[in-house]
């Protein structure tokens, strides 16, 4: 999902600063609400440097390729919110983003402010929504494959319409072509993720009704 360097000039990077530190500033709020009630101070460093470790290797290792305006990856949005909770998961995209940057893509440096808006206001959202379907009495490794698949299109759907948005911000209308083919591409990840989502949790089923790992959110085998 790297928007690339140029498709929003440094003119209207505005507007992305404003929405990155928003994004941060809600990003902070989710880890405050971790500290307190998901593992204190200790669960939090743990699960944060987990996420970006795996955003990383999402990026770096596993298959992406360029598409239209951006570039598509699989992210796994939704498994890293499911198994490590909202705070961690948005410290480490931020974080995974960064090093990402900083070691193998520093042109890209330039552009964090739209990307990370772009990571981070999906996540929030499917985190709202999983508070909606996700009864409170359900450990997340019980979910459904239907409420798996509903927080991955969100995330992915999110993405895609952040990516959307830059591009035409940044370039005008006459990139549509170049952002359908995009969003397209990118919809391939909704067929994988919520298998990803419901093979990890099957896996952490052994988890249920323990006590919480400061390396995954108590949440996941534990009702809220």
């Amino acid at each position: 999902m790297h928007i690339e360097p140029g498709v929003v000039d440094a003119a209207k990077m505005t507007l992305a600063y404003a929405t990155a530190a928003t994004a941060a500033g809600v990003g902070l709020k989710f880890a405050w609400d971790a500290i307190k009630n998901d593992g204190g101070v200790t669960g939090l460093v743990f699960r944060s440097v987990v996420a970006t470790l795996a955003v990383f290797i999402f990026f770096e290792v596993l298959p992406h390729f360029a598409v239209g305006v951006s570039e598509v990856h699989f992210i796994l949005g939704s498994t890293i919110l499911l198994m490590l909770g909202a705070g961690p998961a948005a410290i480490g995209l931020a974080l995974g983003l960064l090093v990402q940057g900083m070691l193998f893509a520093p042109s890209d440096l330039p552009m964090y402010a739209v990307n990370l808006t772009t990571l981070l206001v999906p996540l929030f959202a499917i985190s709202a929504l999983a508070k909606k379907i996700i009864a409170p009495k359900t450990a997340y490794v019980d979910i459904t494959y239907k409420q798996a698949f509903a927080l991955s299109t969100a995330y992915q759907a999110g993405i895609v319409a952040w990516v959307a948005f830059w591009a035409i911000y940044g370039q005008g209308f006459g990139v549509i072509s170049s952002v359908a083919s995009f969003g397209a591409a990118y919809m391939l990840v909704v067929v994988i993720e919520p298998f990803v989502d419901l093979a990890v949790l099957a896996a952490a089923k052994s988890l249920k009704g323990k006590d919480a790992t400061p390396f995954l959110t108590k949440r996941l085998g534990q009702a809220a």
